[in-house]
């Protein structure tokens, strides 16, 4: 009688590397955030956006507020 193992195609995940550890995420911000500080491209273009009458935004990730990850 042949016996098959459950864990023979079992593969171990690779260590995560450094780059992982240390990815960024970044903070959305509202147009508030960005006609207090008009450094950024992205920024300006959000706030332009937004000028216009009836515009309904969620926000644009900010580059300035990047952290590090958890995890």
């Amino acid at each position: 009688m042949k016996t098959v193992s459950k864990n023979k195609n079992f593969k171990k995940k690779p260590p995560p590397s450094s780059i992982d550890k240390n990815r960024f995420n970044m903070k959305v911000v509202t147009s508030d955030v960005c006609a207090r500080c008009l450094k950024c491209e992205r920024g300006r273009r959000y706030l332009q956006k937004m000028s216009l009458p009836g515009a309904v935004g969620k926000g644009v990730p900010c580059i300035l507020t990047k952290g590090k990850a958890y995890g």
